[in-house]
């Protein structure tokens, strides 16, 4: 298989998938009604609101990242490394997970960062994300308990117990698989050593990954942390308050709602087109919502969110010196 055709199978791959998805949850939905919803029945200045909060989460995090990086010995300008995140946003929708890359090649372009040690903080900053949406997963799921085991029995979800896990034979099969493979590369290494680029490059990326470490203002840089989700979460709820249906959810909802949805965005279709679709649309109609409703407020939001996206990865394309 040629480069060619595996880029190719890169970008399509992806969109198919979505495109699948999508097919299945809307083969039944009746398009008509989505010009009268849009053209009388939303509430625009609540959307903008909730676009306000989506900028400010880009924003947020593009300072954070500049602080990670001054630990190294890199200075990016601010408005770039905010443009940055931008094209890598836009980027993701493209070939999802690439942005990470790309974000840390603009500010290579734009004021010369070490690409390795960016990429590094980019590592450090997935693993704080992750905590973070661990951490309001279990604050949520211990509020709305009940909600999401419905969810888990309508949607045929199976959470399987850690003792059911360590029976299994194809636990061990696939932890002596790992093992395996983690001993054959240390022996390759200690045998013939890393070429000398290869060694640079993982040097840059664990400084980068250490440097969160020795950030100048650590309060600021919970602070950013905070205010990246809860514009995250702003971003999504205050969507609820655009249409009638979905106007009294309440924030408790719109947790469940933004928990289900960010773990949905993790099947790498482009900004989780399908599975985001499919799990808000499940989860509002637990509250109450008919279903024809739900598919019109996650198409709406979904398609304007996105819209966000493409229009911030041209101003940060335009705008940040590339």
């Amino acid at each position: 298989m040629n480069k060619r055709l595996k880029k190719s199978l890169k970008a399509l791959l992806p969109i198919v998938l979505g495109v699948f998805v999508l097919y299945f949850v809307y083969r039944d939905y009746d398009f008509s009604r989505l010009g009268e919803v849009l053209a009388h029945q939303v509430a625009w200045d609540w959307m903008a609101l909730s676009l306000l909060f989506g900028v400010l989460s880009h924003v947020f995090r593009g300072l954070r990242w500049k602080q990670t990086l001054q630990p190294l010995g890199e200075h990016p300008k601010s408005a770039n490394c905010i443009n940055a995140i931008f094209v890598s946003y836009a980027a993701n929708l493209i070939i999802p997970r690439m942005g990470e890359l790309t974000r840390c090649g603009v500010l290579y372009k734009t004021d010369g960062v070490n690409f390795s040690k960016a990429l590094g903080t980019v590592v450090t900053e997935r693993i704080i994300d992750g905590v973070c949406i661990l951490l309001i997963t279990a604050f949520t799921f211990l509020l709305q308990m009940s909600v999401f085991m419905r969810f888990f029995s309508e949607t045929g979800t199976k959470i399987p117990s850690f003792a059911h896990l360590v029976a299994s034979p194809w636990f061990y099969v696939s932890l002596f698989c790992v093992i395996g493979v983690c001993v054959l590369l240390y022996y390759i290494i200690k045998v013939f050593g890393l070429p000398r680029k290869v060694r640079a490059l993982l040097l840059g990326i664990w400084k980068g990954i250490l440097s969160v470490r020795q950030v100048d203002n650590p309060p600021l840089f919970v602070g950013y942390t905070i205010l990246i989700w809860l514009s995250y979460l702003l971003h999504f709820y205050f969507t609820f308050f655009c249409f009638d249906f979905s106007a009294d959810l309440g924030l408790l909802a719109g947790l469940v709602m933004f928990v289900g949805g960010t773990f949905a965005v993790i099947v790498p279709t482009p900004n989780g087109a399908g599975p985001w679709h499919f799990a808000v649309i499940t989860m509002m109609m637990l509250y109450g919502v008919s279903n024809a409703d739900a598919a019109t407020f996650a198409l709406i939001v979904h398609a304007i969110q996105t819209l966000l996206v493409i229009i911030l990865g041209i101003w940060g394309w335009l705008f940040g010196n590339l």
